[in-house]
């Protein structure tokens, strides 16, 4: 089963999924993390992620680019946090599928998909402000919001937060208000 969580930053989207995992019960848990840590920046918000999920029972997977190479046991529950940076990662770094770069993380998403019980994907809504960008920046916008519209077709929920509240936009296992959310 996917579930997609998207939303601004500091959204509350990452708290979000990893109490959405732990709410899917007793299984491996597996936290596939993208953030490459390239500046301070990065750096601090890596360990703030690590301090959210400490004690939560998540084994790190780091995945920079080539998502389509992890393997995780069979049955056991993904967080892959965050799309939006593996997409840069594939797009950018050397060692990344370049023009391939959607093709390349659908594949990945899809072996995930396929390899354990659950999978929950952050992603991050970059789409809503209306400022000229360079042509590199617009590239990645065109190539990230194919990626979430893709994951969004084949996932079982799509979930956007906002201000901390859960608004389900797609779900066809449970109804918003058992998760405690909102359905639209």
């Amino acid at each position: 089963m996917l579930t997609v969580i998207t939303g601004g930053s500091a959204s509350g989207k990452s708290a979000y999924a990893e109490d959405l995992v732990l709410s899917w019960g007793p299984a491996q848990r597996i936290y596939v993390a993208t953030m490459y840590p390239f500046d301070r920046e990065s750096e601090k918000r890596i360990v703030r992620h690590q301090k959210m999920r400490s004690g939560k029972g998540f084994q790190t997977v780091e995945c920079y680019t080539g998502l389509e190479q992890i393997q995780v046991p069979p049955g056991s529950h993904v967080l892959l946090e965050c799309m939006s940076n593996l997409a840069a990662n594939e797009m950018f770094q050397e060692s990344g599928a370049g023009e391939n770069t959607v093709e390349a993380v659908m594949k990945g998403v899809c072996q995930l998909e396929k390899q354990a019980s659950r999978l929950c994907v952050v992603t991050n809504e970059i789409f809503s402000d209306w400022q000229p960008y360079h042509t590199e920046t617009k590239r990645y916008q065109k190539y990230l919001g194919e990626i979430n519209c893709r994951m969004a077709q084949m996932a079982q929920q799509v979930v956007e937060v906002v201000y901390g509240i859960a608004l389900y936009r797609k779900n066809t296992v449970e109804t918003g208000a058992e998760r405690g959310g909102n359905v639209l």
